[in-house]
């Protein structure tokens, strides 16, 4: 079985979302905008969301870390929570 290591952070809308991109993306440390951005109770852990395998989480997210580049921040995604940025750290 594949399992991934991700983290993300949690907003509540797209514009923000992307706000927060631009700056990860200009140099801004994730975990640092994690614990001051995300409404998720991960963001204190720097939106650390430790190891997982398929179906662990919510499809969008899935889709996401089992395809996407690991180490290179995506988003925005959608889910049922809000807006997510994700970034895979591992996968095996």
């Amino acid at each position: 079985m594949t399992l991934a290591s991700a983290r993300h952070i949690l907003v509540d809308s797209e514009e923000h979302c992307l706000e927060l991109k631009n700056q990860i993306e200009s140099g801004a440390d994730f975990a640092q905008i994690a614990k001051d951005h995300s409404t998720c109770p991960s963001g204190q852990a720097g939106g650390e969301l430790g190891e997982f395998g398929p179906g662990m989480m919510v499809p969008e997210f899935d889709t996401v870390v089992f395809s996407a580049p690991v180490n290179t921040v995506q988003g925005p995604v959608q889910t049922q929570f809000g807006y997510h940025l994700l970034e895979v750290t591992s996968r095996t």
